[in-house]
């Protein structure tokens, strides 16, 4: 283990449900990548991933509401990387989603969110009624 995956074995960020904040989420995640050498396609997956379910936090969970907090914590396992993101929202049923891929939702502006972070995360499990979600990316060269 090399002194910045010692550094960075764990983190946690709180921040105001303001979409500018996604500028500390994304440094956050350059810093985590570079200290455990994943590889750039990998980097995207995790990027995007972590950054539509902080989005989705500010805008769905918080409604842009600044007096509403964001949290973000990383953990670093033995062979992966868990991001868990919570929001102060009602939360919402993540069992009953429509498939963006359908013809009729196609067209949609929203709903690709929860999609996207299924197929970039190795494993996405939501909790506390669709308020936090967990993600965990797999990783082999620690």
């Amino acid at each position: 283990m090399t002194h910045a995956q010692e550094m960075i074995r764990e983190q946690k960020i709180s921040f105001p449900s303001v979409a500018d904040n996604i500028g500390l989420v994304e440094k956050l995640i350059n810093e985590i990548c570079l200290a455990y050498g994943i590889s750039e396609d990998y980097y995207g997956n995790i990027l995007v991933a972590v950054t539509e379910a902080v989005n989705n936090a500010i805008q769905h969970g918080n409604k842009l509401d600044p007096g509403k907090k964001v949290v973000l914590a990383f953990h670093a396992g033995d062979k992966s990387l868990s991001f868990e993101v919570s929001d102060q929202g009602k939360g919402f049923d993540f069992k009953n989603l429509p498939d963006p891929t359908n013809p009729e939702n196609l067209e949609k502006p929203n709903g690709r969110g929860v999609f996207l972070m299924r197929h970039l995360a190795d494993h996405v499990e939501f909790s506390d009624s669709g308020r936090s979600v967990q993600l965990n990316f797999q990783i082999l060269n620690n």
